[in-house]
């Protein structure tokens, strides 16, 4: 299974990046996510149920961040066990684009495949549960980042000044009311 897309998110690329490696924030945000608990360097250990069609399963499993290059990309590979469900495994590649002040464009490409039961039932299932679980999760994540940092408001206009309209002024607007009456 191959899934490639890209999200538009609503920061900066360094408040995209630190999101990223929040463990916190991302198990708020993976539906199903349990627990990401770090276990070593750039790994952690984590806990995810999960729906695949009629299959649904507990999985326990083991993150590593490589290639890591601040604050533009990394790869993430991963591996999990859901007893008799079956296993699953691969690697994704995220890379963070500004897009402009207070955007930056999230691209990603994972590569997957499972065994056992979740094997059994079909990739057209297994891709579209993991379309949905990707959707959702970027609903989430974009939820999260714009509580985590709400959208600057407009520049505050400088109060204006006395509105002191001249004798000519308000004959042309008293002119234009006629008019338009």
């Amino acid at each position: 299974m191959e899934l490639t897309n890209q999200q538009l998110l609503p920061v900066t690329q360094l408040q995209a990046w630190a999101a990223l490696n929040d463990t916190d924030l991302l198990r708020q945000c993976i539906p199903g996510c349990e627990a990401i608990t770090p276990a070593g360097e750039n790994s952690y250990d984590c806990a995810i149920t999960a729906a695949v069609g009629p299959v649904k399963a507990r999985f326990k499993g083991k993150l590593r961040l490589s290639d890591i290059t601040p604050p533009e990309s990394y790869t993430l590979q991963f591996e999990a066990q859901a007893g008799a469900a079956g296993f699953g495994k691969g690697s994704a590649k995220v890379r963070l684009d500004p897009v402009s002040e207070q955007e930056t464009m999230l691209h990603y490409n994972a590569q997957a495949s499972v065994g056992g039961k979740l094997a059994q039932i079909g990739s057209r299932l297994v891709d579209m549960a993991a379309q949905k679980m990707a959707a959702e999760f970027f609903e989430n994540f974009n939820v999260k980042l714009r509580e985590r940092h709400p959208p600057s408001a407009a520049p505050e206009s400088a109060p204006d000044a006395p509105q002191r309209m001249g004798l000519v002024s308000r004959l042309i607007a008293w002119l234009r009311q006629l008019i338009h009456a």
